[in-house]
């Protein structure tokens, strides 16, 4: 009995090591990303997603990269690391199909609803599609990890989801923040039935 117990607690300790590799490095590209637009004078932050322009579409896949300086990025970073390892705690795939859901629906949500002019940017899209996925793993799955995550992220990020609603936070993309959740809340719905897999 200790023998089993041994091995998989150690089976755990891998994979929450594994899951901690993966988010730091994710963030770390994050963080190398924002030396190099600081250094550049922010020259990067207008390849972020621009309304209703066909050059705009590119921050689908550049505005999670592009943040508009460090607060911002720290930000990010530290709501983000831990709904990106509570992601990862049924398969690790999980993190990286999130993060492409969300990459799409929260740019597009900017890419229609943003104002004429304006450029987004941030990871913030993804961050809440996260929340949105580790919520909604909570009201689909019938076990006690997700529903103990779910308690625990509506805990501690439930204040945030206000920033969704339109035109309340001044300077924040509430586009990218309700695009970005619905995502999150698609893929938890689509992934509610995939098999166990580290």
């Amino acid at each position: 009995m200790a023998g089993v117990i041994k091995k998989e607690f150690g089976a755990l300790l891998k994979d929450v090591k594994t899951a901690g590799k993966v988010s730091l490095g994710a963030f770390g590209v994050l963080w190398a990303v924002n030396f190099v637009n600081w250094v550049t004078g922010w020259a990067f932050l207008e390849y972020g997603v621009v309304p209703r322009t066909v050059d705009g579409l590119w921050g689908l896949l550049t505005m999670p990269f592009l943040h508009g300086g460090w607060g911002h990025l720290l930000a990010n970073t530290l709501a983000g690391i831990p709904l990106a390892l509570m992601a990862m705690e049924r398969k690790k795939s999980d993190l990286a199909v999130v993060t492409a859901v969300t990459m799409v629906t929260s740019g597009l949500g900017c890419w229609l609803l943003g104002a004429t002019g304006s450029v987004h940017v941030g990871a913030s899209g993804v961050i809440f599609g996260l929340i949105g996925f580790l919520l909604g793993r909570g009201i689909w799955e019938r076990r006690a990890g997700p529903m103990i995550m779910s308690v625990v992220v509506g805990a501690v990020f439930g204040g945030s989801l206000f920033t969704m609603i339109p035109g309340l936070t001044a300077g924040i993309s509430w586009q990218a923040h309700l695009f970005g959740f619905l995502g999150g809340l698609l893929c938890a719905k689509l992934l509610r039935g995939s098999v166990s897999e580290k």
